[in-house]
């Protein structure tokens, strides 16, 4: 789908809580303004399950229509109930996504061999190509190495893992035994560096939401096979990266970008303004963030 930065997109609203595509609009314009790789849309960042299907269309739609044929549009189109999910990679497709963003079956969880059926049955029913997208944080539930190898073979479409398991040992494992046809994409931005020195091809973002050129420095460095300037960008932009999930995401990046004039610091129910508190963390973080 793509290498380097995809920014997991937050969805900006207003003070009465509805959708804000003017500041969508220009945050979309500065992520391209800043080369970003790809753009994905209505994730966990962009606060996906608190919209219901008609703002999702507009939101979709909105991107679209700013970024199509400039960058690739990834769509987050999960869901624990299967059939939902098909419905949503219609939606998708009718808007003419570039590809979709799928995360593990939460609450109702299941077994590993579950995660193949699943995917299987969702893979069928899409030509879009597929992410699969692993956060047993949130999911409660690990979608190990080989299952996502097994996926990836039954499913051709199955074309990456955002992989935020958090265990290094884990993503190692599974760069060793994947294909080539199988891209690995990391899902934290502290961890980007050392998965793409693995072989991981990029990351999908948040840290990108603010800092775009920041994030695009590491994995362009790494690409290049400049480990010592990555290292050096990485050791820059680490304690931002790290403070964007002192509470849920993406309560503090949206923080972070108000401050920027980005958006209005605004979150839907149940998550909540971040506290006086962290706002002090994220406003030294802002300002000993180095310029250039």
């Amino acid at each position: 789908m793509f290498s380097g930065v995809g920014t997991a997109l937050i969805t900006p609203l207003k003070n009465d809580l509805s959708v804000d595509f003017h500041s969508l609009k220009k945050i979309v314009e500065h992520q391209l303004k800043n080369n970003i790789d790809a753009l994905i849309v209505l994730g966990t960042t962009g606060e996906a399950p608190v919209f219901d299907s008609e703002e999702k269309r507009k939101i979709i739609s909105a991107v679209l229509e700013e970024a199509t044929g400039k960058v690739p549009i990834i769509v987050g189109t999960g869901s624990n109930n299967t059939k939902k999910v098909v419905e949503n990679n219609r939606l998708a497709e009718d808007l003419k996504a570039d590809g979709v963003l799928i995360v593990n079956p939460y609450y109702n969880k299941g077994t590993q061999e579950s995660l193949v059926e699943h995917y299987k049955y969702i893979a069928d029913k899409t030509h879009l190509p597929i992410i699969l997208y692993n956060v047993p944080s949130r999911t409660g539930m690990n979608m190990l190495p080989e299952t996502v190898v097994k996926i990836h073979e039954a499913c051709p479409n199955v074309v990456a893992v955002k992989e935020a398991s958090g265990n290094i040992s884990q993503i190692a494992h599974l760069i060793s035994i994947k294909p080539d046809s199988l891209s690995v994409l990391s899902g934290n931005d502290d961890q980007t560096l050392p998965i793409m020195a693995l072989g991981g091809k990029g990351v999908i973002s948040v840290f990108s939401n603010p800092y775009p050129a920041e994030m695009k420095k590491i994995t362009d460095s790494i690409l290049n096979n400049d480990l010592s300037s990555a290292q050096k960008y990485n050791n820059s932009y680490l304690s931002m990266m790290k403070s964007l999930f002192i509470e849920a995401s993406p309560s503090p990046v949206k923080y972070v970008m108000s401050r920027l004039g980005l958006c209005d610091n605004v979150v839907r129910l149940p998550l909540a303004k971040v506290s006086t508190k962290s706002e002090e963390i994220l406003n030294n973080e802002i300002n000993s963030l180095p310029k250039g």
